[in-house]
């Protein structure tokens, strides 16, 4: 079995899911902190992407940062928030060692505050 990694996000200041949030993902070099992109998503109705962000031959252990632009997305959503925001973007990096698992790491967010952990 191939492992694979998917994320969702919730707005946790209007109690939805982040629908139309841009995420991407970034291959990560430990030693030398070089990033190499690997995906541009954009988040469905229900806060989640489409397909998973890596999976099959895509999914190989490693570094990793998910990098969530909500600023944008608050902009767009209704909210009165600063013109300066105080989170621009989220980035979540991480490490994936098993080849054969799942990975989720979901993002629970505000205009001021997000929370994640390695969901199921």
């Amino acid at each position: 079995m191939s492992g694979n990694l998917t994320t969702h996000v919730l707005d946790t200041a209007q109690g939805i899911p982040a629908a139309g949030m841009m995420i991407r993902l970034w291959r990560v070099d430990p030693a030398s902190g070089d990033r190499s992109l690997l995906k541009t998503v954009t988040t469905n109705a229900d806060g989640r992407t489409d397909d998973p962000m890596l999976e099959g031959s895509q999914f190989e252990p490693g570094c990793y940062e998910l990098v969530f632009e909500v600023a944008d997305y608050f902009a767009r959503s209704g909210l009165t928030v600063p013109t300066l925001p105080f989170l621009g973007q989220v980035p979540i990096r991480f490490g994936l060692g098993d080849e054969g698992s799942h990975y989720h790491v979901p993002l629970l967010v505000s205009p001021w505050a997000y929370s994640t952990y390695r969901g199921s």
